[in-house]
């Protein structure tokens, strides 16, 4: 399955430089990196970057990832992927722009 994880401009420039990135501030505070399915993806972004711009979403295959994948409750007890080490450059299937459009994130064909 292909999940998700949406990274600011900041956030994407030092994955490409470093090749690894614990992630959004939320995601170091928290202890892992959040992603989204493809169902909750949109929520996630209006929720947690509404009005943001220059946002890239980052497509991981969740069976890549091993051990390190957990599937845990969050908003409204839906089981979200969280990933307990740091997110590889090298795990990235595929980084397209969400541009927003009319004050809403428009999202990329995600196959």
């Amino acid at each position: 399955m292909t999940i998700y994880k949406i990274l600011r401009p900041a956030e994407w420039a030092a994955l490409q430089s470093a090749g690894v990135t614990p992630g959004a501030p939320v995601d170091v505070a928290d202890g892992y990196v959040h992603f989204s399915t493809a169902e909750q993806l949109a929520e996630t972004a209006a929720r947690h970057f509404a009005g943001e711009d220059g946002l890239m979403l980052l497509a991981v295959e969740d069976a890549a990832l091993g051990d390190a994948l957990r599937w845990e409750p969050s908003r409204g007890g839906a089981l979200f992927p969280h990933l307990y080490r740091e997110l590889r450059l090298s795990d990235v299937v595929w980084a397209r722009p969400m541009p927003l459009d009319g004050g809403a994130h428009r999202l990329p064909a995600l196959t």
